[in-house]
């Protein structure tokens, strides 16, 4: 490790301790040419993600392309950023926890789950993309599938 001041290679470990909830490793550290302190952490390089595509083609998994997919299909909805990026969270979650190259047909399916707990008409608005919705009664069976799957709503 360079000291930042001095640029000398040579240092000692001061103290060490757990961070970011277990996270990383926090160490304190002391060069030994300039006598000043700084601080590292250690963290466990995370294995990518790769979707493999429907032409067979593979590219790593983009949280960002995600997050502006279900932005989009939130437009206008009483949804907050803040459960976008949650979500987005929780689909690369899941999908890592089945596989480290899912398809692109399993992202869709886990955006989809997440998404019709989150603001129905949202869902039917990706699901129209996603799915590749051709007519009326491509909607009328998402929002019937949909139905079946939700609870009904209480009556005032």
């Amino acid at each position: 490790m360079r000291c930042p001041w001095c640029a000398v290679d040579d240092d000692r470990v001061v103290d060490s301790r757990v961070g970011d909830e277990g996270a990383a490793i926090r160490r304190r550290r002391e060069c030994q040419g300039c006598g000043q302190r700084f601080t590292t952490f250690e963290r466990i390089e995370e294995v990518p993600l790769w979707v493999v595509k429907r032409d067979g083609s593979r590219e790593p998994f983009d949280r960002q392309k995600l997050i502006r997919g279900v932005g989009s299909a939130c437009k206008n909805r009483p949804v907050d950023e803040t459960a976008i990026v949650a979500l987005a969270q929780d689909v690369e979650d899941l999908l890592r926890d089945r596989s480290q190259e899912p398809t692109s047909e399993e992202v869709g399916l886990a955006v989809l789950e997440f998404l019709g707990k989150l603001d129905q008409v949202a869902y039917v608005r990706f699901a129209s993309v996603y799915k590749v919705f051709d007519d009326v009664g491509d909607f009328q069976r998402e929002i019937g599938a949909l139905k079946k799957s939700t609870t009904p709503k209480a009556r005032s």
